[in-house]
């Protein structure tokens, strides 16, 4: 998108934001409107409102990072926050869903293009460490070794949460299935930063410095 933008001659939001409309929308389609409104800290999509990608449902997040991240370990840690982020939105809403998918861009002095693959589980699920589980066995199976600049998570086949099914053979699955609704209640009442795990106040975290931006700008 940088080199399309770059060979209309905008070559800063600044210059996106005074681009003609109509001549990014003619260009781009809807992704013109957006990046367009965007640049003038417009978002006109309701908070944590899901999207509908080819009339399937879905909830992700993506995440640009601000530096490289080079190791398994520092990925790992921002992908535990986005699938915190997702899941709380997707229990928000009231869903499960069985197909998760991991997208990770390369820095642009690696070697290799980045990769966007999915997994679908055996049962629906809107737990947290299900989705990061999940995500991890994607990334061990794909990664590359080289450093990472940008990170995508998405849960999608969706049913409602009434659809999750008990486990004989899974004693603590009600009781974990409450933790992630008492989180989010907390997180509702006092802000997305009043409760968070442990690495995200490690070095390779970002839901502090996130919490404070506004379309990922300072507000």
């Amino acid at each position: 998108m940088e080199a399309n933008l770059n060979a209309m001659g905008i070559q800063t939001v600044g210059g996106l934001a005074n681009t003609d409309l109509k001549e990014l929308e003619k260009r781009f389609g809807i992704m013109g409107n957006q990046l367009y409104y965007h640049a003038w800290g417009i978002d006109l999509s309701k908070l944590g409102e899901p999207l509908i990608t080819n009339g399937a449902l879905s909830f992700g997040k993506g995440q640009m990072l601000m530096r490289d991240y080079h190791t398994r370990k520092e990925i790992s840690v921002v992908l535990l926050e986005m699938c915190e982020d997702v899941m709380k939105r997707a229990r928000d809403a009231g869903f499960v869903g069985r197909t998760i998918s991991l997208g990770l861009s390369y820095s642009h002095n690696a070697m290799t293009k980045g990769f966007h693959r999915s997994k679908t589980i055996a049962m629906p699920t809107s737990e947290t460490l299900v989705m990061y589980k999940t995500c991890i066995e994607l990334l061990d199976e794909h990664f590359a070794g080289e450093p990472a600049r940008q990170l995508t998570v998405r849960i999608s086949n969706l049913d409602r949460e009434r659809s999750i099914q008990l486990d004989l053979f899974d004693e603590r699955k009600p009781q974990r299935q409450l933790i992630g609704p008492t989180m989010d209640a907390i997180r509702n009442k006092f802000g997305a930063t009043s409760l968070l795990r442990a690495v995200s106040f490690t070095a390779a975290g970002t839901a502090i410095s996130r919490d404070r931006l506004v379309g990922g700008h300072l507000a």
